[in-house]
């Protein structure tokens, strides 16, 4: 698995219309100023994750970018697979390969597939909502100073 640029800010931008959930719409000023991006490319990004039925956007003077549905029903995993591909380190642990005539004995082929299955129950099991509770949780730590 490899995030890109493109799937960081895409996993940036979600993340924070999650934290932001309950205010509705956002600029793309807005989210590019909080997740520090770049606007023209926070642009593609959020037109790519409208594509993939994750944010919707509405025009206007009053327009913006929201989640599309709850983070709680936006995993970690559903973003990467959709902006990045796949999650498997190696294209031979896919059922039905068979370009390598070493498949079947293969040494490397089971750690592979045990490092694609540890990845992916840890992103599919992490929803927006819970990085957002994070988020929220570490802004309020109270600090004291003399």
């Amino acid at each position: 698995m490899k995030i890109t640029h493109k799937g960081d800010y895409a996993l940036k931008a979600v993340l924070d219309m999650s934290v932001h959930y309950d205010e509705g719409l956002a600029t793309i000023q807005e989210i590019a100023k909080r997740i520090d991006a770049p606007g023209k490319f926070l642009e593609q990004v959020l037109l790519e994750l409208k594509k993939g039925g994750f944010i919707e956007s509405r025009r206007g003077k009053i327009g913006g970018y929201q989640l599309s549905r709850p983070p709680q029903q936006i995993t970690l995993g559903q973003v990467i697979r959709f902006v990045d591909g796949p999650l498997e380190p190696i294209a031979c642990i896919n059922e039905g390969y068979s370009d390598c005539g070493d498949l079947h004995q293969c040494a490397f082929r089971p750690i592979w597939r045990d490092v694609f299955q540890a990845t992916s129950n840890i992103v599919d099991n992490i929803t927006f909502a819970d990085l957002a509770k994070k988020i929220e949780a570490a802004s309020k730590v109270p600090t004291y100073s003399i």
